[in-house]
């Protein structure tokens, strides 16, 4: 079993669908799957002899062809469709690919090797996403590798609301190195694990359960795979095709994009990134280029320091600068006290950032659980000034008084008790314990205790009467 560092990995399935293997095993009259031609026929009637046939016109056209390519390469009508696909309808796409490709590949190549894999499996990531690090399916996957959540952080990705890893090309490439490792330690055939990348383990193990195969290609023919992982082989192949040599394709002058380099520093948490770039002396844009798992304006604000990817060269620039620029550079973090009738989305808009960063920051799952009384930590982006704080403070103040005049005078009478010590106060829609307790200056607990509430009840109700001690206040106030 190939151990990693990476904590809970692919063991729990491999131990949960072993059994289902041996029994496929045990199913064979021979004491093994039973195995098929490693080329397949050209349709599903076609004879033995065709496929034989086919095989020796596929050796005789492409003897040398295996020695170029470190992954299982075959050359069938499905590649050939590719093939044409990529130098057609698909071609400007293409293009975009090979000109980004040179950008990422040598440092995906070297992440390849160094975990044992073949380097040729850096052609999967041309078919997910182009080589881009923004890439993004309907199926919420992500990144060069294109990883769905759940499975990146199993391979050690930090997903959150300030970092998504599965867009950082160096990363994401070692959490599929290490997802490759595991299918291919299942499955044994680079193709299978290609198409388990694609489809996940357990579909590709009921997929050689139901048609008693390991070859990718027999279970292809079968409907049990999704179109999209039956033609997911045959794209890769004709992808790392046409990659390795283009101008055989009829793809020439493509303008390759320089290898990306960088050089890195330690940046304090909650650091705006555009006091970085002007530090380095460089554009804001150069340095969200080089770090695309930083979704934010800023590094991460629950962390001592941050990792931050910069230009070569400019280090000591920043080293010698960004001291000056530091205290101007942090993101600064109001406290916002939820007031009755406040919704989420009205206070993010109030201060100019996104719901969603209201709700990762504050803990809050459901916005419309948010109640009256709450304290919300606001993240305000960029360099915001002493005055624009003293703004926001003024203006939810003044939006608090006029909430708090208008209950005043909707108020209903109060019924004072014999001997003047206590009121009842009738509910009102939309009244909460703390809006009550704050009107009158008294705490929640009090009005808990005088009223024989249970004590974390929180629930009221128009209609009910509520017992308030101490001085009556007029009906003015």
């Amino acid at each position: 079993m190939i151990t990693t560092n990476s904590g809970m990995r692919f063991h729990t399935n491999i131990r949960r669908l072993l059994p289902i293997l041996l029994v496929l095993t045990c199913a064979s009259p021979q004491g093994k799957i039973a195995p098929t031609t490693s080329v397949p026929s050209p349709g599903p009637m076609a004879s033995p002899a065709e496929g034989e046939k086919e095989l020796k016109d596929i050796i005789e056209e492409d003897s040398g062809i295996q020695g170029k390519f470190d992954i299982p390469i075959l050359i069938n009508d499905k590649v050939e469709a590719f093939l044409t696909y990529f130098q057609t309808e698909q071609r400007p796409i293409f293009v975009k690919w090979l000109a980004r490709s040179e950008r990422y590949i040598p440092m995906m190549k070297k992440i390849l090797k160094e975990h044992g894999l073949p380097e040729d499996l850096v052609y999967m990531a041309m078919i997910e996403s182009g080589f881009s690090p923004r890439a993004y399916s309907r199926r919420r996957a992500v990144g060069p590798w294109q990883f769905i959540t759940r499975t990146g952080k199993r391979y050690g990705l930090r997903v959150d609301w300030w970092v998504d890893e599965r867009r950082d090309p160096e990363k994401s490439t070692v959490a599929a190195a290490l997802y490759l490792q595991d299918l291919y330690e299942l499955f044994g055939s680079w193709h299978l694990a290609a198409a388990a990348y694609n489809a996940g383990e357990n579909k590709i193990v009921r997929a050689m359960v139901k048609n008693q195969t390991e070859d990718f290609w027999e279970m292809s023919r079968s409907r049990i795979l999704r179109r999209e992982t039956k033609e997911y082989v045959p794209k890769l192949i004709a992808a790392a095709l046409i990659a390795k040599d283009p101008e055989k394709y009829g793809f020439t002058g493509i303008e390759y994009e320089a290898p990306v380099v960088y050089e890195t520093i330690e940046v304090p948490p909650s650091t705006d990134l555009r006091a970085v770039a002007k530090a380095c002396g460089v554009e804001y844009g150069e340095i969200k280029a080089l770090n695309p798992a930083l979704i934010r304006w800023a590094t991460p604000p629950t962390s001592s320091t941050f990792t931050v990817r910069i230009p070569p060269g400019t280090a000591e620039m920043y080293a010698r600068k960004f001291p000056e620029l530091e205290a101007s550079s942090k993101i600064t973090m109001v406290r916002h006290v939820v007031l009755r009738g406040e919704t989420l989305s009205e206070i993010a808009s109030e201060y100019g950032i996104g719901m969603e960063a209201l709700r990762q920051i504050n803990g809050i799952r459901n916005p419309k659980n948010v109640r009256a009384g709450r304290e919300l930590v606001i993240p305000l982006p960029g360099l915001v000034s002493d005055k624009k704080i003293k703004e926001f403070a003024k203006m939810h103040e003044e939006k608090e008084a006029k909430i708090i005049q208008g209950r005043r005078q909707a108020r209903p009478p109060l019924s004072v008790s014999p001997d003047g010590e206590s009121f009842l106060y009738e509910v009102q829609e939309g009244d909460t314990l703390w809006d009550i307790a704050q009107r009158f200056e008294v705490s929640v607990y009090d009005i808990r205790k005088w009223n024989r509430m249970g004590r974390y009840r929180r629930t009221i109700y128009p209609g009910q009467k509520i017992r308030i001690f101490g001085a009556v206040p007029s009906r003015e106030t």
